[in-house]
């Protein structure tokens, strides 16, 4: 077994070194195998909820792993949670559950810490415990816990659209490198990969507030059909192009951009390597509507059919050529 596999259910991996481990499962049918294996494990000793119990739990899941690598019994673990692996696929697109280990009394629901991750290529929707729903956007992962306290906080790297569910005295918080946005019950979107050139919040209903992150006291409230972005330490108030909220239903829009505006869309959507050639070739523009499951190379030869460029891939490096 993957040593790594261990050291990510103790929670002793690092984010990247998770989401590291969780795209190589996406491409390495073994390594997924032990990971939903573990999970599923992991899941039924989780059901114990109080301190007394939590003890044995841990102990119970040391000799399971402690048997795994000894005897090499792995597989059978596997065989035997191949049902529930296979349901679990499904919504896993790398979702993980993870005990802490802080002491609670005897009674009280056990914290625990939940990471939801799409895909290169996919989507996910999740319902969060007060009810508030989340659709997450390829390539994004967001962290939050399984019971909120006096505020409803949430971590998010990638793009999310958020429904929140209306509670007046619990403000719903979205936390990301760059930006920290505040709501009551609102619909709105966030867009912030870390290597995108630029972050933004954007307003469907109700009301938000946004600050730049470490900065709470400077912030600014948006309306309906406004979109604030981020860039280059500078804030500014635009309208909302609803199109580029296509997304959720699996859309891709991009109206009047350049090739390399795309490009670096297509790179963050779907985890690819892409390399121009020629940079002529950067400054044509597009405009199209392209759906999520046609993936980076569909989408480049659908292009390409409108300014004709020539397109190679290497599977091996996952290295798209444009020239």
């Amino acid at each position: 077994m993957d040593e790594r596999i261990v050291r990510y259910f103790d929670g002793e991996l690092s984010i990247d070194e998770r989401i590291s481990l969780l795209r190589e499962a996406e491409v390495n049918p073994a390594l997924r195998k032990d990971l939903l294996a573990a999970q599923n494990m992991r899941g039924i000793f989780s059901l114990k909820v109080n301190a007394v119990e939590k003890v044995e739990v841990e102990r119970q899941y040391r000799q399971f792993v402690r048997t795994c690598r000894r005897a090499k019994l792995y597989r059978i673990a596997g065989r035997a949670a191949g049902y529930a692996a296979a349901i679990a696929l499904l919504v896993f697109a790398t979702w993980k559950i993870t005990l802490t280990t802080v002491p609670l009394p005897l009674g009280e629901t056990i914290a625990v810490q939940q990471e939801l991750y799409a895909p290169a290529g996919q989507r996910a929707r999740i319902t969060l415990p007060d009810g508030s729903t989340v659709w997450l956007n390829a390539g994004s992962t967001l962290r939050y816990p399984s019971v909120f306290g006096g505020e409803r906080r949430i971590d998010l790297t990638g793009e999310a659209f958020f429904d929140v569910a209306r509670d007046p005295g619990k403000p719903f918080i979205v936390s990301t490198a760059s930006l920290e946005i505040m709501a009551l019950g609102t619909q709105f979107n966030v867009y912030s990969y870390p290597d995108a050139e630029y972050a933004s919040a954007s307003l469907v209903d109700g009301s938000i507030s946004v600050c730049a992150e470490g900065k709470p006291d400077v912030g600014t409230v948006l309306q309906p059909g406004q979109e604030l972005i981020c860039a280059n330490g500078r804030m500014q108030l635009e309208a909302l192009d609803k199109d580029r909220l296509l997304w959720k239903e699996g859309i891709y829009p991009f109206n009047g951009q350049t090739l390399e505006k795309i490009i670096e869309k297509l790179k963050l959507y779907y985890d690819v390597d892409i390399v121009v050639t020629n940079p002529k070739i950067l400054r044509y523009q597009y405009t199209g509507k392209f759906r999520q499951r046609d993936g980076a190379m569909e989408i480049l030869r659908i292009i390409q059919k409108i300014h004709h460029f020539k397109i190679y891939k290497n599977d091996e490096s996952n290295r798209i050529t444009l020239s």
